[in-house]
């Protein structure tokens, strides 16, 4: 399975779990760090943590790899999973708006929504 199709299956499992705004920002050929990063947002960090409890078991069916991750969820409101070639950001809605990570990488973040309309 292409990394891209398990970015939207990533994308596609946060939203029917309770991620509002999932992006894919698309940094492939562009990036040292990942060729995809999955943002969402959780509306407290209760269940924010809740998410991340729960997504351990569907990153494993699609055969990733998880690099770096805390052993506890913390309650800053930011959760990442470094998956080499995907790396998942999951906020609270407070933390998202703080950090706001797609400023960062705004013109990958239409890439990918330009990409997606195409599909």
């Amino acid at each position: 399975m292409l990394v891209k199709t398990k970015a939207q299956r990533i994308r596609k499992y946060l939203r029917e779990h309770g991620g509002k705004d999932v992006v894919i920002i698309d940094l492939k050929g562009e990036s040292n760090i990942a060729d995809f990063f999955v943002v969402a947002s959780y509306e407290s960090p209760t269940v924010l943590k809740s998410a991340v409890r729960d997504i351990w078991e569907y990153i494993t069916s699609l055969n990733l790899t998880v690099n770096a991750r805390h052993k506890e969820v913390q309650n800053d409101g930011w959760f990442v999973i470094d998956c080499s070639e995907i790396v998942i950001h999951l906020f609270s809605e407070e933390m998202r708006a703080f950090y706001s990570i797609e400023k960062l990488w705004e013109g990958y973040l239409k890439k990918a929504e330009e990409e997606k309309q195409i599909e």
